[in-house]
């Protein structure tokens, strides 16, 4: 018998699920009164089948339960003790509130941050970065309010947004809020709450000079692009040293005119305009930050790009074009459970030694999900079981007198 260490007792997603611990989901769904009604379907339940859905891109409720149940006898090591008909796992994404799954995320992240740092930049403090961007999942206008005008040929998506904090060092979301895709990106900057110090980051689409205002006084600082159409009043030019980036055509400083309480204030920032080459374009920066050079004012900018990657990984991998519900708490329940797959495939990604594409990682898993690998060992040397096959088929050959 084969002795090769690549295999265990145990299947893939049964050592995906190691990062989660089902005592602490326990705790949470005590907390959120999540298993208050249930029998039998609990809330750790409930996130292993949508796990399972996520990784296996099921279309249905139905793939969703009968692909569990061609593995029934692999369930007992994913700690399932039921498994759900496809009206309870309907109704549990109906009543089950999607509050404890961003709970569950947020402690899965917190229990294994420290395997989550793998970004390095020597001119800016990644710990102290972070991103803003928001992204849109299309959806019937039905279930959620459409954003912009009704066109010509009357047919009308609605969708969900997803507005997304990370961190640089981490990628890894750390707050994500939803709402209607008709709703302003800018009613999410009130959600932030960030440490003395922090730099935040985010585009033109988050325009709130009340909440600018706000991370001035809370020692925040902040970098972003200028609205075209932005009205505001001159100050002092600063020079341009000739060593800066040649890209910098003009730094200086403006004030900003927004209300409060009825109270018309000023906001001092400062206003760069900077020519990208890359893009031929010229872009313009505000910020509270008068200490940086504008060059970096313009890498911290540059960096916003990282969030956008995490969108695109996320939706590349975990598409979100069938939904296990036709309701937002079912939608929002999926998304939440699509963003702990990512992380569990990221926190596999960074405790590996070997350097593996997110995408390859993610294909790997879909196809061997149930299956019995050693998924670390296997990752680290995938050619080493068959290079022990083909030298013991050759010690065979060597030591035989009828070979074959």
């Amino acid at each position: 018998m084969s002795k090769d260490t690549n295999f265990i007792g145990q299947p893939i997603f049964s050592q995906l699920l190691k990062f989660i611990s089902k005592s602490k989901i326990d705790r949470i769904a005590l907390k959120n009164k999540a298993d208050r009604y249930t029998k039998k379907f609990t809330t750790y339940n409930h996130l292993v089948v949508m796990l399972y859905s996520v990784f296996e891109g099921v279309s249905s409720l139905r793939e969703a339960v009968i692909g569990m149940l061609a593995n029934s006898y692999k369930i007992n090591h994913l700690g399932l003790n039921y498994m759900p008909k496809r009206s309870t796992l309907s109704d549990a994404n109906k009543r089950r509130s999607s509050k404890v799954f961003e709970d569950i995320y947020m402690k899965i992240y917190q229990d294994n941050r420290q395997f989550l740092s793998d970004s390095h930049d020597s001119k800016l403090d990644l710990k102290r970065l972070f991103m803003i961007d928001s992204t849109t999942i299309s959806l019937f206008k039905a279930i959620l309010k459409a954003v912009g005008r009704n066109p010509l040929n009357g047919k009308k998506k609605g969708g969900i947004k997803a507005h997304v904090l990370i961190n640089a060092q981490e990628n890894t979301p750390i707050l994500v809020r939803y709402s209607s895709a008709a709703r302003h990106d800018k009613n999410f900057l009130k959600h932030v709450d960030l440490a003395k110090g922090s730099i935040i980051v985010f585009d033109r689409a988050y325009n709130d000079y009340k909440q600018y205002a706000r991370f001035g006084d809370e020692e925040i600082i902040f970098v972003t692009r200028q609205k075209k159409n932005a009205i505001f009043e001159q100050g002092e030019l600063f020079e341009v040293p000739n060593k800066t980036d040649s890209g910098v055509q003009k730094d200086e400083e403006i004030f900003l005119t927004f209300k409060e309480n009825k109270e018309e204030k000023k906001l001092r920032t400062r206003r760069i305009t900077y020519y990208d080459k890359d893009r031929d374009k010229t872009l313009v920066f505000i910020t509270n930050n008068f200490e940086f050079d504008a060059e970096t004012i313009a890498l911290i900018y540059k960096k916003r790009w990282q969030i956008e990657t995490l969108f695109k990984q996320l939706k590349q991998n975990f598409p979100l074009k069938y939904f296990l519900g036709d309701n937002q708490n079912a939608i929002e329940i999926q998304i939440w459970v699509s963003m702990i797959a990512n992380l569990l495939v990221t926190l596999l990604k960074n405790k590996l030694k070997r350097k593996w594409a997110f995408s390859n990682l993610v294909s790997l898993i879909r196809m061997h999900l149930m299956d019995y690998i050693n998924i670390y060992k296997f990752l680290e040397n995938p050619e080493k079981s068959w290079q022990e096959v083909n030298k013991k088929r050759k010690n065979e050959y060597q030591n035989s007198l009828f070979p074959t």
